[in-house]
């Protein structure tokens, strides 16, 4: 889907046309993964899903990415009313929503999800796995009805069951090519599952997965050479993030040094593009010139979506330009407004986000409410500000 208007010319990079592995796309606009908790309670995919994905097709946007579906019926899901791509029922449900996107001529991800320890409603066990015995800083979010108070403590993960995820990674792959997906995203990063392994604090072992950078990156590789080797043909991805839904201050104690390890390891995995979640957008780090984004562009050689305060055409085209990324996903102004792309090519005014359309949940019921209620995306009275993670 071609756009046309005075703000193409303005931001010709955003634009542009892109391609990972052969899937195009017509602009560099990425909708960024959203938690949305709008299936069915037993992780079926309902067709007001379905429509709430053909409007981010119809407005516009050069890929759509889910939000994180998980992948078997143990311990990988995180949320209450999740979706889930575990069984083929599952399956089978998300195929109304590939076809309303692909009707658009639109290209749609799936992101496969394992909780680890940051289980906030399962329906299929209790309890939960991770790398070490460490309780989760903070408290559960009551935006996806997390339970009031902290995170339950973890056990740890068994060998076995560590060999049993990833190949659980890998079938949630070949499930959403089946249906028809263009490509798949592991979620790594935000404190669920691989990004427990990364992380110094929770991950507290002492064979060859704990310890230094390059034995804590190892899960995260063992996780995508899976999926690479699962799905050989279509695009493969990673979320990669420092923060955490739980914890927006942990940093990599190795700084530059670390992310060389984590980006260069990723990419000798095959896989295709590397997604980098940071709420500190085009800001360097590590006392460097790049962003994380453009970090892993640097060392990993891969395309990058870079991700994070990038809402305002102009930082996004700034994020293209500069090498700071190669596509941009965009989260909360995508959430505010599904024809994010269209306004800016027709240089219109763009909705701006509100914390009311998250709460009291951030589910579709709520959004639509929110609607009802304010039928100019302006609500009739002030909302307190809240922070809403992209990719939670």
């Amino acid at each position: 889907m071609s756009l046309s208007g005075p703000g193409v010319d303005n931001f010709p990079t955003l634009f542009s046309g892109g391609e990972i592995r052969g899937v195009k796309m017509s602009n560099r606009g990425v909708v960024s993964p959203l938690t949305r908790t709008s299936a069915t309670e037993d992780g079926i995919v309902t067709d007001q899903m379905a429509a709430y994905y053909a409007s981010y097709a119809r407005g516009g946007w050069g890929l759509v990415m889910t939000e994180g579906v998980y992948i078997d019926l143990k311990y990988s899901q995180g949320y209450t009313f999740q979706p889930g791509i575990a069984t083929d029922e599952q399956r089978d449900s998300w195929r109304k929503v590939v076809d309303v996107v692909h009707a658009e001529g639109v290209p749609i991800f799936m992101q496969i999800f394992h909780c680890g320890a940051i289980n906030q409603g399962n329906r299929w066990v209790e309890g939960s796995i991770a790398p070490s015995v460490v309780k989760p800083k903070g408290e559960q979010i009551p935006r996806y009805r997390g339970a009031a108070g902290g995170f339950q403590t973890p056990r740890e993960i068994t060998r076995n069951e560590m060999s049993e995820v990833v190949e659980s990674y890998a079938a949630a792959a070949r499930r959403a090519i089946e249906i028809g997906f263009d490509g798949v995203e592991v979620h790594g990063a935000n404190g669920y599952l691989p990004d427990e392994f990364l992380t110094v604090y929770t991950n507290q072992r002492d064979d060859e997965y704990g310890g230094p950078i390059e034995n804590r990156i190892r899960y995260h590789c063992e996780v995508m050479q899976a999926v690479r080797d699962a799905v050989p043909d279509n695009p493969v991805g990673v979320r990669i993030s420092q923060t955490k839904v739980n914890d927006f201050e942990y940093a990599w104690p190795g700084g530059d040094d670390d992310a060389k390890v984590v980006f260069s390891s990723l990419a000798k995995t095959g896989i295709d593009f590397i997604d980098c979640s940071s709420h500190l957008g085009l800001a360097p780090v590590f006392g460097t010139e790049n962003s994380l984004s453009g970090l892993a562009r640097k060392y990993s050689g891969l395309p990058v979506m870079a991700n994070g305060k990038l809402d305002q055409p102009k930082d996004a085209e700034a994020a293209l330009t500069q090498g700071e990324g190669d596509f941009v996903s965009i989260g909360k102004s995508a959430l505010a407004d599904y024809n994010w792309p269209r306004k800016i090519a027709a240089d219109e005014a763009r909705v701006p986000f509100n914390p009311g359309m998250t709460m009291p949940y951030a589910t579709l019921d709520c959004y639509e409410a929110f609607w009802a209620e304010n039928p100019t995306g302006v609500p009739k009275e002030k909302v307190e500000a809240r922070d809403v993670t992209e990719g939670a």
